[in-house]
């Protein structure tokens, strides 16, 4: 119960994440180097990522699958949140921010990968010679 309770929690999260993601665009845009093209594009989409694992998480058939994606992607932006960490950036909401605040994201990182990990994988193992003998 409480493994379904913090996927719930971690899918809504990640949902209203996205949702950052066209309200505050151009702040998330900021958090990408200069050479990166269609930063705004990127954003959109990343967003649109985090709207799709969130409701992938929600239904069992694709909830293993969906944790992994979900980690996958959390790796992926992770060179962005220690971009901005590193070059001054505030969040994307925020004109300003303490070097302290920005190291928070990046630093947590693993800890919401283990927690989608930890939530979105089967609570018992299946186990192939049951599923042989059609227990």
């Amino acid at each position: 119960m409480i493994r379904k309770i913090g996927l719930y929690i971690f899918a809504a999260a990640l949902f209203y994440a996205g949702i950052t993601h066209f309200i505050y665009d151009h702040g998330f845009a900021r958090m990408l180097p200069q050479w990166v093209p269609l930063k705004l594009e990127i954003v959109y989409m990343s967003g649109i990522t985090e709207w799709l694992l969130s409701l992938l998480l929600i239904f069992p058939q694709t909830r293993k699958a969906a944790g992994l994606a979900t980690a996958v992607f959390l790796i992926a932006v992770l060179p962005a949140n220690i971009y901005a960490a590193i070059y001054s950036i505030p969040a994307p909401w925020s004109e300003e921010a303490s070097p302290a605040a920005l190291w928070i994201r990046p630093l947590f990182q693993p800890l919401l990968i283990w927690w989608v990990l930890a939530c979105s994988q089967d609570s018992k193992p299946a186990h192939r010679f049951d599923k042989m003998k059609g227990n």
